[in-house]
């Protein structure tokens, strides 16, 4: 069942066209990537997704609902997630406390219940102390848990941030280049920790990465943008063949 559905999409900087008619059907429960070389319009994509750049034209359709124009708040709302290039981390705040405020997506109880832990508020915060615990532990993360998170090396903070996003268990998760930064057994061990959970806690991935090594490996679809267009989409045995997306990436004498 579609989950995510792009119809002719369209994004514009001034006279720049980033993104032209790309249309793209996510199903409920897939890990998808998206591929393409530098400038494809990958992430121009996935910002016009989340509301964070307006859609010039086109249609997107998110839980079967126009999403196209929404402000990015309600998207979120509505469990449509993101990470960013560049992380987005709470620095002053430690490894455990930024992953812990990915829970409070689902929090329900007042602010007073929350500062005295009275009742169903007390309950919860034990909870989702323990899942963040846990969190930490499936992302080798724990011996950082005290540390200030803007302290860490880079590929240490992309894993704090694939933990907190996955901590709010969206329905789509839109992973923007989650590996940058990290060695290759990292990566490996990242990739392989969350394709675990998003089965796990029923969530559907998107995947955008220039480690193609690794991103051939979790995903079970594949999605090419060259020059801002769609360009092919397949199992990625089907677009390490194809002779297109090859001479997307390397010119036409490869």
């Amino acid at each position: 069942m579609a989950l995510l559905e792009i119809n002719a999409l369209s994004v514009r900087f001034g006279g720049v066209a980033a993104v032209t008619d790309v249309s793209l059907v996510i199903n409920s429960g897939e890990i998808h990537g998206i591929i393409g070389p530098n400038g494809a319009g990958k992430t121009s994509l996935i910002n016009a997704v989340t509301g964070m750049v307006a859609a010039h034209s086109g249609s997107i359709r998110f839980a079967d609902r126009e999403i196209a124009g929404v402000a990015p708040h309600l998207i979120s709302s509505v469990g449509l997630g993101r990470t960013f290039q560049h992380v987005e981390l709470f620095g002053d705040r430690s490894v455990f406390d930024n992953v812990l405020t990915g829970f409070y997506r689902h929090q329900s109880y007042g602010l007073l219940a929350a500062a005295l832990r009275l009742g169903k508020a007390g309950q919860s915060e034990r909870q989702t102390r323990e899942q963040t615990r846990l969190l930490l532990e499936a992302f080798d993360l724990t011996v950082y848990a005290d540390t200030r998170a803007g302290l860490l090396p880079f590929g240490i903070q992309k894993r704090v941030d694939i933990a907190r996003a996955l901590a709010a268990e969206p329905k789509l998760l839109l992973l923007d280049e989650p590996i940058s930064g990290m060695s290759e057994a990292e990566a490996e061990a990242a990739v392989t920790t969350m394709r675990m959970l998003a089965r796990e806690h029923g969530i559907t991935l998107v995947v955008v990465e220039h480690n193609m090594h690794v991103l051939m490996n979790l995903a079970e679809r594949v999605t090419v943008l060259n020059q801002g267009r769609w360009l092919a989409s397949g199992t990625p045995a089907e677009m390490q063949a194809n002779t297109a997306v090859i001479e997307a990436y390397l010119g036409d004498a490869a």
